[in-house]
């Protein structure tokens, strides 16, 4: 006897599709700004910089949080939780050092007499902060949401092993780190 089984779609979790609609949004006005920033720069004024040497530092610093948020997030589905624990607690330490990095950049920027904002302030540095500090705070968003699952993996008794928790921190991390990819490759060689 031979058995039929439905072929039900796969449907996604409600709260991942939101997560995606909302990284579509956050690529659109990244695609936006720096769309800007292209048009911007062909002005006479444009002050032409190098990026402090700081910001490749923290390009490796969020290169080596999104192997740790990955590596948490395969601990947790193997139910190692000690490994888990450390790993996302890695991420978390890694994140707030990125953004800690960047800052690091900018105070660079300011000691070169590159002004961020105000009268003596260029576009091109405007620009860098308001793209750059727009990244910062979706990092700082996906640091507070690290943070959520830390605390619930070091106070949590009950054993539930739901990993759509760690399965969308770490999708919105990775998300986070391609986005510094792409702007670091477009302060540096695009724009």
């Amino acid at each position: 006897m031979t058995s039929v089984q439905a072929n039900e779609p796969q449907r996604i979790h409600p709260q991942k599709f939101t997560l995606w609609v909302a990284m579509g949004s956050i690529v659109m006005m990244f695609a936006g700004l720096t769309s800007a920033y292209i048009v911007k720069k062909n002005q006479s004024t444009w002050l032409e910089f190098e990026l402090p040497l700081v910001f490749w530092y923290s390009t490796g610093v969020i290169l080596l949080s999104s192997i740790t948020v990955h590596l948490a997030q395969k601990s947790f589905k193997a139910r190692e939780m000690g490994r888990y624990r450390s790993l996302i607690t890695a991420t978390a330490i890694l994140g707030v050092l990125f953004m800690a990095l960047q800052v690091i950049g900018f105070l660079n920027l300011e000691s070169r007499n590159i002004a961020l904002v105000g009268s003596k302030s260029n576009s091109a540095a405007s620009f860098l902060l308001v793209i750059t500090g727009l990244h910062m705070a979706h990092v700082l968003g996906g640091v507070i949401a690290i943070l959520v699952i830390v605390i619930r993996a070091y106070i949590s008794r009950v054993k539930h092993y739901s990993s759509l928790s760690i399965d969308m921190v770490s999708t919105y991390w990775h998300f986070v780190d391609i986005l510094w990819i792409y702007l670091f490759i477009f302060y540096n060689w695009i724009g």
